[in-house]
This record gives structure tokens, sequence and C-alpha cells, in this order.
């Protein structure tokens, strides 16, 4: 019995996954057939297909799966103890440092390097 409307439920998500990929088509085949309206309604047309299109891979068992992460997500970035202003700073400025002494000691390597080079070279 179970198995039985696990297939029902494949075929009816992948029925869904096909009107997805059919009402996306149409918006694009619609984009090229309507060219010579303006701009606006065209991106207004496919805005609203996508929308739609977005509706139905929302009630697959796939899109039911990505809504939970996302919601999940969520709730995981409500509990994120964000850096004030002051530790943002200090720490931009430490990478800064960090950078130009890098920078500094390694075009120091590469002079030394070339200097090398250029007396074994002649």
């Amino acid at each position: 019995m179970n198995a039985k409307a696990e297939s029902t439920s494949s075929a009816f998500n992948g029925i869904k996954w096909v009107v997805v990929v059919v009402i996306l088509a149409a918006a694009i085949v619609g984009n090229g057939y309507y060219a010579e309206l303006p701009l606006i309604y065209r991106v207004l047309g496919i805005v609203a297909a996508a929308a739609v299109a977005l509706l139905v891979a929302a009630t697959t068992e796939q899109g039911a799966a990505l809504m939970g992460l996302i919601k999940e997500s969520r709730t995981e970035i409500r509990k994120v103890i964000w850096p004030t202003h002051q530790e943002t700073m200090q720490t931009t400025l430490i990478v800064v440092a960090a950078v130009l002494i890098m920078a500094l000691l390694l075009w120091a390597l590469d002079s030394l390097l070339g200097w090398i080079a250029s007396l074994i070279i002649g």
C-alpha cells in the first residue's frame, strides 16, 4: 500500500516538474514572440511566469524540502551574534595590516631573487 502511494506521489511530482518546465519554456518563447512589445511588459510577464513556476515547484517533495531548509536557515541566522561596528573595524584594520606586511615581504623577496638572478645571468 505504501509503495503504491509513493509511486503515485512520485508520478505526480514528475508531472509538476514538467508543468514547471513548460511554464518557463512558455515564458522564454513568449518573450521572443512578443518582441515588439515594450521591454517592461515582457519582463513583467517573465517575472509572473517565474513566480507561478516557483509556486508549482514549491508544492513538490523537493520544493517542500527546500522550503524547510530555508526556514531552518533563517532560524539559524537569527541565532548568529553579529560583530559590532568597532569589532568589524578592528578586524578590517588587522587584515589590511597583514596584507600590507605580506606585500612588503613578497616585494622584498622578489627583489632579492631578481637581484640574485641578475648576478647569475650577468
